[in-house]
């Protein structure tokens, strides 16, 4: 009986995995093409450019509900991707946020959260199955503008800088107190198969999923370490 349920359960697993990534996942992924679009649309007002070259990794959340944490432990649901041995923004992988203030104090009942992964150090966590920005990692509102060049002790020395946007105004955000969580349903539905952020983000092992292809694409023209969009698409 036991034998059974556990092959009930495996194939159930599986069936789930094979059937892709559900339209909220797919949803999300389309938003955070948009969030970015949006936001590099504006350079004097946007994420500065060297920073974008020097990120080894990008996060963007879109549509993170104000108090959502009341219902189901987390505020929302956003992708990560990190740069591969070639320079470029890879595969992303499904994370979910939650606690903390995550910069809404701009207001508005929803916020788009972007965040830059500075240097390897920051990476690490993100293998993990959960970590605290300002905790285990260091963090800090990021600068907005063309360039980082005000930029400030603790904004040059943080392993995460982040952003937010709401209600059409954009600002640097404090994500301190924020939990950042990996979401392995997710990305097995994304896949196809089990697997782990480590094997998605650090290890590339993971081809770019159709679903995905869009925000890569986006990702890859406003980070790309080089002439301005040679990596895109490509």
């Amino acid at each position: 009986m036991r034998t059974l349920l556990v092959l009930t359960l495996s194939t159930l697993v599986a069936t789930a995995a094979a059937a892709g990534p559900s339209k909220k996942e797919i949803r999300i992924l389309r938003e955070a093409s948009a969030v970015v679009e949006t936001l590099m649309a504006t350079p004097d007002k946007s994420i500065p450019e060297d920073l974008l070259q020097r990120a080894e990794c990008i996060g963007v959340f879109p549509r993170v509900k104000k108090g959502a944490f009341v219902v189901g432990g987390e505020y929302g649901r956003g992708v990560v991707s990190c740069r591969s041995a070639d320079g470029r923004m890879d595969a992303p992988a499904f994370y979910s946020i939650s606690e903390g203030s995550i910069g809404l104090q701009i207001g508005g009942s929803s916020t788009d959260i972007v965040f830059l992964v500075m240097n390897p150090d920051g990476m690490k966590h993100l293998v993990s199955d959960r970590f605290t920005l300002g905790g285990e990692v260091s963090a800090a509102a990021g600068p907005v503008g063309r360039m980082a060049h005000a930029a400030t002790d603790a904004q040059l020395q943080a392993q995460i800088l982040s952003w937010s946007r709401s209600r059409g105004l954009f600002a640097g955000a404090s994500l301190n107190g924020a939990v950042i969580k990996t979401s392995e349903d997710a990305n097995q539905r994304l896949y196809g198969q089990e697997t782990s952020a480590k094997t998605i983000l650090i290890e590339h092992k993971k081809q770019v999923p159709e679903a995905a292809r869009k925000f890569v694409q986006v990702i890859r023209k406003h980070t790309a370490r080089g002439p301005s969009g040679s990596e895109a698409g490509k």
